[in-house]
């Protein structure tokens, strides 16, 4: 568009300033006219204000819901671009009826999301967690008895854009990977083309040494891997979820790490977070992080400059790299 749009932000006030930094919030002032209310509550007058001729929308965490009330007071509003990952739960359906773009910096947030996993996966190949409680209860494995990464079977569940890039990264390892994909949205040939093979879940998880999760979190992938499903998972096996908590059954995956039987990298739970007093917490074989693959600390600048970048292109007219469509929602995380 010709004319510099007037923008407005809304997001939670402890997070402004890590997400758009000095040198970001210079760069989005130079290319929009940024209303001085940060809007957190669309109800008050300040907000009314700010949204009667707000063209731009750049939402973070925290943001209140833009619905068909918000869009009742955004006649003009053009474009929302979210700072952050999904944008379920916070962007109506009446948004893109309306013809508004949507996009969102899930791209920016998964990099630290592959890094963790990826980590994760190199730990689990080792049977880290179980070597450093025996190493702690004074036990000392000798070199015939440890493991290596060299040609463990990792099972992938999900192609989302993080799947894609933990396939990646895990096809670059000199580990020797091999590679098992389940994902009903994929082909075989797909498959191929992103170098895993592609099994059925139950296949991926009877395989696999290593089961990592990143599919979305949808009503049909609710307890994905479930008691059936962890129950033909090997001995000594390990499940990571960086995805969503709830489509591993808790109550489930509990009994096989009490038991010994698989260990379990989570970053996300169900619930969340997990009560403090769960068996979870005091088992030496699984390893509990507080949802923090995603961008953390430093990192979260990562996601304003994304969409100071996607502000810069809906100015000029250009396609928006993050573009969320209508259709997506039924089937992104």
């Amino acid at each position: 568009m010709a004319e510099r749009p007037n923008l407005v932000l809304a997001m939670r006030p402890d997070i402004l300033d890590l997400v758009l930094p000095a040198p970001l919030r210079t760069r989005l002032d130079a290319l929009a006219a940024v209303h001085p209310a940060l809007v957190t509550d669309t109800t008050t007058p300040a907000a009314r204000a700010a949204l009667a001729d707000a063209d731009v929308l750049l939402t973070g965490w925290g943001a209140p819901a833009v619905d068909s009330a918000v869009l009742a007071l955004a006649p003009r509003l053009g474009a929302v671009i979210h700072a952050a990952g999904t944008v379920k739960g916070h962007v109506g359906p009446e948004v893109w009826q309306r013809g508004i773009a949507v996009s969102s910096a899930a791209d920016a947030n998964a990099g630290p999301v592959v890094d963790f996993t990826m980590a994760t996966v190199v730990l689990a190949a080792r049977r880290a967690l179980g070597t450093a409680a025996e190493y702690t209860d004074g036990q000392l494995l000798g070199y015939r008895d440890r493991r290596g990464a060299d040609g463990a079977v990792v099972g992938v569940i999900g192609a989302s854009r993080i799947g894609r890039g933990v396939i990646a990264r895990l096809l670059a390892a000199p580990s020797d990977f091999r590679v098992l994909l389940a994902d009903p949205y994929v082909s075989a040939a797909q498959a191929t083309a992103l170098g895993a093979e592609l099994v059925d879940l139950d296949g991926l998880c009877a395989t696999s040494d290593i089961v990592t999760v990143h599919a979305p979190d949808l009503p049909e992938t609710h307890h994905l891997l479930d008691a059936r499903r962890l129950a033909l998972m090997r001995d000594g096996a390990s499940v990571i979820n960086t995805a969503r908590g709830r489509l591993v059954d808790t109550a489930a995956l509990t009994r096989e790490c009490a038991a010994g039987r698989l260990d379990a990298y989570l970053d996300v739970t169900d619930p969340e977070p997990l009560p403090r007093g769960h068996r979870l917490h005091s088992l030496r074989n699984v390893l509990l992080t507080p949802h923090i693959a995603g961008c953390q600390g430093t990192e979260v600048q990562r996601l304003g400059a994304y969409a100071v970048d996607e502000v810069e292109r809906w100015t000029h007219g250009e396609a928006l790299l993050g573009a969320v469509l209508a259709d997506d929602l039924a089937r992104i995380a």
